[in-house]
């Protein structure tokens, strides 16, 4: 394995370059979920220069790739980046910024697929080291839009069956060259909810004339901020947070109505249940008292991204191994959501959190900003792993307990 290994490495080095300008072509061409058509066309004709059987369109704009070894059976196991963008207008002065006004890869998602084509370099390489099946899903639709469902309903864990699933995620929280894992809970479920506090309208200047929307709506937003501290466990977690709200046009006229717009964040089914109720009961109860009436609607999101402890640990040992056991690190639980959580439904696995923030080179803001970008140099490491870690799987085949 060690020999296999120093080949690995030198595989990296030799395609490192190939990376860095497929992660640059897909930043300055970022597509949203489900319209990622240039992208996946990318990803097809790259896949077919290195000779990878692969399917186009799966789940819209998805594609699936399988590299087999060269000797039959053997175990199968599921690699998958995500490929949409955001819709974010791109603040950074660079060469390879987005050519797309509004649009943006400001969460790595570029890299996460040039890292996957990198795999796929290597595997090719290595068809006679290793006995088994390594499926690459490329995936559409992960901002939100639920790109893994449909990706697994039409076959992405199939044809070979896998037995487990790995994803990294590009992570500006951790050095450069670090490896975050953690067993059980990642990230976070979320949903959203959108509370239409009705009224009655009226003039400003008479408001006992009215059932003030804007008051209701204002007592509701402090009155939820209750829930995670006063019903949940103190060694629980959760967030309820209002983002947005929309009532009113001018300085003298109460209006007929307000929208709260916001959303909900736990690790824990039971948890999860229990800020639904708690918003609906506190926003109807709340808006009932100030005269006035709260219609809530929840919209279901992703669940929470479980890892399992067995292949956790497996991709640990890997990682140190990679990266050296000083670089790999337990990793906080994220209160953000993925959608790879629907892999780990089906399958385990693990979700790996890759190092990508260097503060000399300025790489330092947060996912989702119109600042974000990543030192380059971590999608080598993410090459080597993810290579090393299906390689090691087949070879292993970890027994989940």
């Amino acid at each position: 394995m060690r020999k296999l290994a120093e080949e690995v490495r030198d595989l990296v080095h030799e395609v490192a370059g190939r990376v860095v300008a497929l992660r640059r072509e897909f930043h300055s061409h970022p597509e949203l979920g489900f319209q990622e058509h240039e992208t996946s066309a990318r990803v097809s004709a790259t896949l077919s220069e290195l000779g990878v059987e692969h399917r186009n369109g799966v789940a819209r704009t998805g594609v699936l790739g399988t590299i087999r070894g060269v000797a039959p059976g053997g175990a199968a196991l599921l690699l998958r980046a995500d490929m949409d963008c955001l819709p974010i207008r791109e603040e950074n002065e660079v060469p390879y910024r987005s050519l797309r006004d509004g649009l943006m890869h400001a969460c790595g998602h570029d890299g996460h697929t040039a890292i996957l084509l990198g795999v796929a370099h290597v595997l090719t390489r290595l068809r006679d080291r290793f006995r088994g099946s390594v499926r690459l899903a490329f995936q559409p639709a992960e901002e939100g839009l639920g790109g893994a469902e449909p990706l697994i309903a039409e076959g992405a864990l199939s044809d070979p069956d896998c037995e487990a699933a790995f994803a990294l995620h590009l992570w500006n929280s951790l050095p450069t060259g670090t490896i975050g894992l953690r067993e059980g809970a990642a990230m976070a479920a979320v949903d959203e909810f959108r509370i239409k506090v009705a009224g009655r309208g009226g003039h400003g200047a008479e408001p006992m004339a009215t059932a003030d929307p804007i008051v209701a709506a204002a007592q509701i937003v402090t009155a939820l901020q209750t829930i995670v501290s006063r019903n949940l466990d103190a060694t629980d977690s959760g967030v309820v947070t209002v983002a947005a709200i929309h009532g009113g046009k001018a300085y003298n006229v109460i209006p007929e109505s307000v929208d709260l717009l916001g959303t909900l964040r736990s690790f824990r089914p039971e948890t999860r249940l229990l800020l639904r109720q708690r918003v609906r009961e506190i926003a109807e109860s709340v808006a009932r008292g100030m005269g006035c009436r709260a219609e809530v609607e929840m919209i279901e999101g992703y669940p929470s991204t479980i890892n399992d402890p067995t292949m956790t640990r497996f991709a640990r040992k890997v990682a140190e191994d990679v990266a050296g056991s000083g670089k790999v690190v337990d990793s906080r639980p994220v209160m953000g959501s993925e959608d790879f959580s629907y892999f780990l439904r089906k399958v385990p696995g693990a979700f790996v959190f890759l190092g990508s923030n260097n503060p000399e080179k300025g790489f330092v803001h947060p996912h989702h900003s119109p600042r974000f970008d990543f030192d380059e140099s971590s999608l080598t490491v993410g090459v080597e792993f993810l290579s090393m870690l299906a390689l090691r799987f087949l070879e292993e085949r970890p027994a989940r307990r």
